[in-house]
């Protein structure tokens, strides 16, 4: 409990007249009817203090329910709303705020409120997570008025209510309002033109203009002595794993996003389609705190599965072992598939990284996923205009060159690398695994 604007400004006036009262006391001029009329005053003041402080503490608390929702989208604004209830029988303003998490930002906290008698009062305000996670809002703040506004109290009223926080998956499921075609032309996300036919029979009809020959069905002519022909589709059971670096190397930022956080909003988008496809999708992590493996799975409902399996997850400061990671995978995953590594290469993988993807691509179809560092690309655009920009400029391209010469020597010994900005990666692993299945590579 603290004092209001109210008193401190009546303290300080009565201490302000006190001043020259003194001073004439001191000066043999004393004013007495004045100062008995100070000293009343005071007295009647402290009483009034003393009564209100009182019967500000006996006053009841409000009641108060948070509605948050159970989750919540990486950086997007969310509302939350908050009802309190009381049985006060006079009207009352009251000032809220309620206690948002660390790494959350939050707007029009605090509120003020007017509480009125047999009435239900709430309010919403905004928070928009920085970081993925789970978050407990523990407690509300309240501070009260009392009856003669000299006092101010703060209650805390224990309310603890939990949410996760997931990538931003809106955009994944506002892909279900048309076809998949559509959605992803939207993202940015071209197709190839498919080179001759899918490998899963469909289902049997009229031959059309435009049809090749070999698409006949022989035996069915014959029998409806008209020419039918065979509809193949892309292949449905196909499955997709992916071995996401979580370590150090993912721990670069670009813009607000960790370099970890695109690469997962990558993995999700691409098994968002997959899982459209027909296909089963996995996952593998490696580098961080607690490792993790989902077995792949078909339908739409995997997707929430991943989403409820790597939600939490963050990147460490643990150095990415290749070797360990991709061996893991070959024991966990025997049926053949296509693995997508993502991560992010750097100068000092050699042979160590090359000897562990060649031992991954005799069993399973193999695609390292790089993100490149835009500020690299930056540094090598900019003029050099000194020695210590100089400096920069050979240091960014001599990695630069290395990096590029990892890739080249990864190509050669046929495992294909995607390289790609942290915000293109998503459009650019979809990109590539549908021109693969129409190719008929996986």
């Amino acid at each position: 409990m603290k004092p209001s604007r109210a008193l401190l400004i009546a303290l300080a006036v009565l201490f302000g007249l006190a001043l020259p009262l003194g001073t004439l006391a001191a000066l043999a001029r004393p004013l007495p009817l004045l100062t008995q009329l100070w000293w009343a005053v005071l007295l009647a003041l402290a009483l009034l203090a003393l009564l209100d402080a009182l019967w500000l503490r006996r006053l009841a608390t409000p009641q108060v329910e948070r509605h948050l929702p159970g989750n919540l989208a990486l950086g997007r604004w969310t509302e939350v709303r908050l009802t309190l209830q009381h049985a006060y029988g006079k009207h009352r303003d009251l000032l809220v705020f309620d206690q948002v998490p660390a790494d959350m930002e939050f707007e029009h906290l605090p509120q003020r409120l007017a509480l009125r008698p047999g009435e239900t009062t709430g309010f919403g305000y905004r928070v928009r997570p920085l970081r993925r996670g789970h978050f407990v809002f523990s407690r509300c703040e309240l501070e009260l008025p009392s009856l003669l506004g000299l006092w101010r109290a703060r209650r805390f009223v224990e309310r603890s209510d939990a949410t996760r926080v997931f990538p931003d998956f809106a955009r994944l499921y506002g892909g279900q309002l048309m076809a998949v075609e559509d959605w992803l032309s939207q993202n940015g996300i071209r197709q190839r033109p498919r080179r001759g036919l899918g490998l899963e029979f469909h289902q049997l009809r009229d031959f059309r203009d435009g049809d090749s020959l070999r698409q006949i069905d022989w035996k069915a002519t014959a029998r409806k002595r008209t020419p039918i022909a065979r509809e193949y589709q892309d292949e449905r059971n196909q499955q997709i794993v992916f071995l996401l670096d979580c370590g150090r190397r993912m721990r670069s930022h670009d813009g607000e996003l960790a370099h970890f956080d695109h690469a997962l909003n990558a993995c999700l988008l691409l098994g968002y389609v997959a899982l459209r496809q027909g296909d089963a999708v996995g996952v593998s992590t490696f580098a961080s705190e607690r490792d993790r493996f989902l077995a792949p799975a078909k339908g739409s409902a995997q997707l929430g599965v991943l989403l409820n399996a790597l939600y939490d997850v963050e990147s460490t400061r643990l150095p990415a072992d290749f070797a360990t990671a991709i061996q893991q995978v070959l024991v966990r995953q025997r049926r053949r598939a296509l693995v997508v590594l993502v991560t992010n290469l750097r100068d000092e993988d050699d042979d160590e990284l090359l000897g562990a993807v060649r031992r991954l691509a005799r069993q399973h179809r193999v695609l390292v996923a790089s993100l490149r560092e835009e500020v690299l690309d930056e540094v090598r655009q900019q003029p050099v205009q000194g020695y210590e920009q100089a400096l920069r400029y050979c240091g960014a391209v001599d990695y630069l060159n290395a990096r590029a010469g990892l890739q080249d020597r990864l190509a050669a010994h046929g495992v294909p690398v995607l390289d790609a900005r942290p915000r293109e990666l998503g459009p650019e692993l979809v990109g590539r695994y549908l021109a693969w299945k129409k190719a008929g590579v996986i």
